[in-house]
């Protein structure tokens, strides 16, 4: 694709594309001091706080901050406030975060110090180059060396011009932050609603019949609700594709529910063959049978029709429940329990969850005119 500022007054070229002329491509070593992180012995570590706060890898990183450490009474190589880790070995290779204050590094842990440019600056160009760093170095350990680093060469405004476009990146940075705490809170209440309606622990007006409690082994329900077997109103679907047709390929994941298979995973994963894939029908529900512990259940609603593995367990439920209601109660934590939980119990050596074992699980159902007012409820939340 043709750069647009090619040939264009002011602008000169680089290895990495056309450049404000009074800009310099310069390599990290002109200015930046490394520090490397060192191993600490786990016995002279704890989760408890005491001592030292201890960054031991890219598991203590979320969103370019540093949100999880463990103590150390051994401290030893030490980064400062401010200054840029980037993890320089394992898989979370090329993983960045700024330092909020002083920590103890591991030897995975690598702190970047810049002296005469903006350290904001230079912070935010490591995140954008945070891809180029995690394709560095490879081998069977991936890796990054202290020669990769100093040597990589970025483009680099006149000192003022770098503070200014730090100061609009951190603006932004924070506007999206603040965004991230209004959604993480708006999914809080979401997941603290649905426990609660899907258990009968706050119900709706005008569905209030009985005062009365009734206790299963995973749930505490109001009087007037029933709490039946999934075999009870559901079917399993076991019809295959056995005419070869060209229905599209779904995939369920974990969180998403059902998304076709080549778009999701960005190429074909799928066999060549289909023609002993399972049908699924929209309002049926399927789930990976090896997978569904993990909460990867699906409800067909964008496809009138589509197929999916052999390895996924088809079924779709009878007038007495209301789809998008059921879904719900199956994406709480609670099912994610009762999923694992059946798994383990399950005889099937391969760890996979069938319709025989699933079938026998209880679910919590109130009439279906309060399962339909509870879909609309969280409905309306999920706007």
């Amino acid at each position: 694709m043709k750069d647009r500022n090619e040939n264009r007054p002011g602008y000169k070229k680089t290895k990495v594309g056309w450049i404000p002329e009074e800009w310099d491509f310069v390599p990290l070593s002109k200015d930046i001091n490394l520090l490397s992180g060192q191993h600490i012995d786990a016995k002279y570590c704890s989760e408890e706080p005491h001592g030292i706060p201890y960054v031991t890898g890219p598991t203590c990183f979320k969103y370019g901050r540093v949100i999880h450490n463990t103590f150390t009474t051994s401290p030893s190589k030490m980064c400062r406030e401010n200054d840029i880790l980037v993890t320089v070995k394992g898989s979370g290779t090329g993983s960045i975060a700024k330092a909020d204050k002083s920590y103890c590094i591991s030897r995975q842990i690598m702190a970047v110090r810049s002296h005469m440019w903006s350290q904001e600056f230079i912070c935010f160009r490591f995140m954008f180059d945070t891809k180029k760093y995690k394709h560095l170095s490879g081998g069977l350990i991936p890796g990054i060396s202290r020669e990769d680093i100093l040597s990589h060469c970025i483009p680099l405004p006149p000192l003022p011009e770098q503070k200014k476009i730090a100061e609009i990146l951190s603006t932004w940075d924070k506007s999206i932050e603040q965004m991230r705490k209004i959604i993480g809170a708006k999914k809080r209440r979401k997941k603290a609603l649905m426990q609660q309606l899907l258990t009968g622990k706050k119900r709706l007006p005008g569905f209030v019949t009985s005062k009365g409690r009734k206790f299963y082994r995973f749930f505490d329900l109001p009087e007037d609700w029933e709490c039946p077997q999934i075999r009870d109103f559901a079917r399993e679907y076991s019809e295959r594709n056995t005419g070869g047709d060209d229905w599209t390929v779904l995939a369920c994941s974990k969180h998403l529910g059902f998304v076709e298979s080549s778009k999701y995973f960005g190429k074909r994963v799928f066999s060549a063959d289909t023609s002993n894939y399972k049908i699924i029908r929209r309002g049926y529900f399927g789930y990976p049978s090896n997978h569904i512990e993990e909460g990867s259940i699906g409800l067909l609603l964008s496809h009138n029709i589509g197929i999916v593995s052999p390895i996924y367990t088809v079924f779709y439920c009878n007038e007495s429940v209301i789809p998008e209601y059921l879904y719900s109660v199956f994406k709480t934590d609670t099912y994610r329990h009762i999923f694992a939980i059946s798994t383990n119990a399950s005889v099937d050596r391969r760890g996979s969850l069938r319709w025989k074992a699933f079938s026998l699980i209880r679910v919590p159902l109130p009439s279906i005119k309060e399962q339909k007012a509870i879909v609309e409820v969280l409905n309306v939340a999920n706007n």
